[in-house]
């Protein structure tokens, strides 16, 4: 169960969920937008909560003097990536990258791990319909990475888990959502700062119920994350007193969806559920076009993005979406664009920062580059010590024989033994004029 007696510190107005979890239960059609120069009637019976929107995520004190490490290590901390900057999920993989880049600049700033600035090597992970994942991490391992970051893809990184721990290397992905990795035979070896499906789903599924959406139609991508995020909100959904009448899949590289629009249109739910990636921008404006008003529209992690300069203004108007992680504040968005001035969305590049550095503080902890014993430090430096918000101020503490509790821009982290963050917040979102997303509310969970 979410123990909520944890909730009322981490914000103000953060909004409790009363759901059951069982971990072992284990995350383009050029289709012309349709005009929105009008406001749209409200559906009857949609009719959502007042936004309550939680704090800030928690601001990184100045660190002050950093003192050298008493250990130092003939062989850097050498950590790779696997990020998508080709593919479905290639829009994720700019703020990701970014993230870990801001956080290898801000650790080599402050001196690196174990006396050597760290290094890092960026590879595409591609997506499922390709085999790019697996040559990336091979040119990966043949350059003695003690740890990679990636792939967000879970079904990418279904297809590499295994290659990456049985080699001895930590895998650590700050996207990753599928249920099925929580039980996964690592190894120990990997992590995730994205909370599992089992927590988006219920989310979801229950914000959608407090709408007033008494049935709901879902279009789902045939693969890991997509079936595994459906099966757990089409439960909750159904738990909370709703009903799932019409349910569509497709597969990775299909890019024609009139026959699962027409069928979700045809069964005329109150509520209909796009969990899809890249592909929502060619499902979105089917759906629309078809009746479908965008207040009845409940997006996922994969697609719930900035479509500004994708549909004509007022598309997206009072459409929803959930994220796994806290929003990220104004001042993380303003250090990620100082690494790369081009982002327009900014999902998960907390995630990536954090995974990062929780790499490093592990490393130092370890007084090891070796991913084996980064792996034994990774949830010792993430629970039950001092507070601390960035790498420089924790591995001052570290450095002073101090156990120390990193927290980041995703949230608390405070890894389970599944290498899963044990507690973790979803953000709702809704769409603007400007077919931008806000921040509505925080719903926060423990493990």
């Amino acid at each position: 169960m979410f123990d909520l007696s944890q909730a009322a510190p981490r914000a103000a107005r953060l909004t409790a969920l009363g759901i059951g979890v069982a971990l072992l239960a284990t995350a383009c059609g050029g289709t012309p937008t349709p005009s929105a120069t009008t406001t749209p009637a409200k559906p009857a019976g949609i009719n959502c909560p007042a936004p309550a929107k939680g704090a800030d995520a928690p601001k990184i004190p100045a660190p002050g003097t950093v003192p050298a490490s008493t250990t130092t290590t003939d062989t850097p901390l050498k950590i790779g990536t696997l990020l998508p900057t080709t593919g479905t999920l290639s829009y994720l993989g700019p703020p990701e990258i970014a993230g870990v880049n801001l956080a290898v600049k801000e650790i080599n700033a402050a001196g690196g791990v174990l006396g050597k600035p760290i290094e890092v090597t960026h590879r595409d992970s591609g997506d499922t319909s390709t085999d790019i994942a697996t040559q990336s991490v091979t040119s990966l391992l043949g350059q003695g990475v003690g740890a990679i970051i990636g792939a967000a893809s879970s079904g990418v990184s279904k297809t590499v888990i295994n290659q990456i721990t049985g080699a001895g290397v930590v895998q650590f992905s700050p996207a990753n959502t599928s249920v099925d990795f929580t039980a996964w035979d690592d190894k120990g070896l990997y992590w995730r700062t994205a909370p599992s499906d089992v927590l988006q789903g219920s989310v979801l599924g229950n914000y959608a119920a407090s709408c007033g959406a008494q049935t709901m139609g879902m279009i789902v991508l045939n693969d890991p994350y997509g079936t595994g995020l459906g099966n757990k909100l089409k439960d909750t959904f159904e738990k909370s007193g709703g009903k799932i009448v019409a349910e569509q899949r497709y597969n990775t590289g299909d890019s024609q969806f009139n026959t699962q629009v027409d069928a979700i249109v045809a069964a005329k739910p109150d509520a209909v559920a796009v969990i899809s990636f890249a592909e929502g921008k060619s499902i979105i404006p089917l759906l629309l076009g078809k009746g479908i008003k965008p207040e009845q529209l409940f997006l996922v992690d994969g697609n719930t993005v900035d479509y500004s300069k994708d549909f004509q203004a007022g598309t997206m108007r009072g459409a929803h979406g959930t994220i796994p992680g806290t929003s990220a504040g104004d001042t993380f968005k303003k250090s990620l664009l100082e690494v790369d001035p081009a982002l327009k969305d900014f999902i998960y590049g907390g995630e990536s920062w954090d995974a990062a550095n929780l790499i490093a503080l592990a490393a130092e902890a370890a007084k090891s580059t070796k991913g084996t014993d980064i792996a034994k430090q990774l949830q010792a430096v993430s629970k039950d010590g001092e507070k601390c918000y960035s790498f420089a101020a924790c591995v001052t503490l570290l450095r002073e024989g101090k156990d120390i509790d990193y927290d980041g821009q995703s949230g608390p982290v405070t890894f389970a033994d599944s290498g899963d963050p044990s507690e973790a917040t979803v953000g709702v979102y809704e769409y603007g004029e400007d077919n931008k997303i806000t921040l509505v509310r925080e719903e926060f969970g423990k493990l």
